[in-house]
């Protein structure tokens, strides 16, 4: 099965999707971050570098979706799914001209086009994980990539909190496959009881998509 996971910077996604691979024993495909050439360029200029971080990222989650769905049993730490949300949100803000975000979307949908060709269409779960906008900052401080420091840059926050709404509605519209809400906030995965009740709660989500196949076969 495949599973994506989803949800805000700083949220705990990837922690999350490093906890369900290590307990359905598959593997994690992981977000590039640390050797994202362009991130920190964008985080310094979001108006000159938010088109080619778009880019980079589509390219990199087109890669991943791919991989993933031509092989059994992976999950994937953000997927082609929400990319698009991104670079809406950075077309609000005046980063992405309307132009860049045309060659985008039809780039994306030729994408997504040839990935309807492929033997397995879609994810089997997406995970959506989710927290309150004060958690959010709280974890970005505290995991302390100096680029996404907020404290003396009010616009980067406010651009936080509008990802972080905008995440919320994308949830709720999301129907490429069966989804779950996980509450990190609640269940901090610092605490492992709180790891055990978290990955109980997708292997029910689970057992309930598999259900139905079982019956079909």
């Amino acid at each position: 099965m495949v599973i994506i996971t989803a949800g805000m910077i700083g949220v705990g996604k990837t922690t999350l999707t490093a906890k369900i691979a290590d307990h359905l024993g598959t593997k994690a495909f992981f977000e590039p971050v640390g050797e994202n050439p362009v991130l920190p360029l964008y985080y310094s200029n979001p108006k000159q570098y938010g088109f080619l971080l778009q880019i980079y990222f589509l390219n990199k989650r087109f890669s991943m979706i791919k991989q993933a769905l031509n092989n059994d049993n992976n999950v994937l730490d953000r997927s082609i799914y929400e990319d698009a949300l991104f670079t809406r949100e950075n077309n609000a803000e005046g980063n992405i001209s309307d132009t860049e975000l045309s060659v985008y979307l039809k780039l994306l949908d030729n994408m997504m086009n040839e990935l309807s060709q492929l033997p397995k269409k879609a994810p089997d779960l997406l995970v959506y994980a989710d927290s309150d906008f004060d958690t959010i900052k709280y974890r970005i401080k505290k995991r302390g990539r100096e680029y996404e420091q907020f404290d003396d840059n009010p616009g980067l926050q406010d651009y936080y909190f509008k990802m972080w709404a905008a995440y919320k509605k994308w949830y709720q519209e999301y129907n490429v496959s069966p989804k779950i809400r996980i509450d990190l906030q609640k269940y901090d995965l610092t605490e492992p009881k709180n790891v055990d009740i978290v990955l109980k709660q997708i292997d029910e989500a689970l057992t309930k998509i598999r259900e139905p196949q079982k019956e079909s076969l």
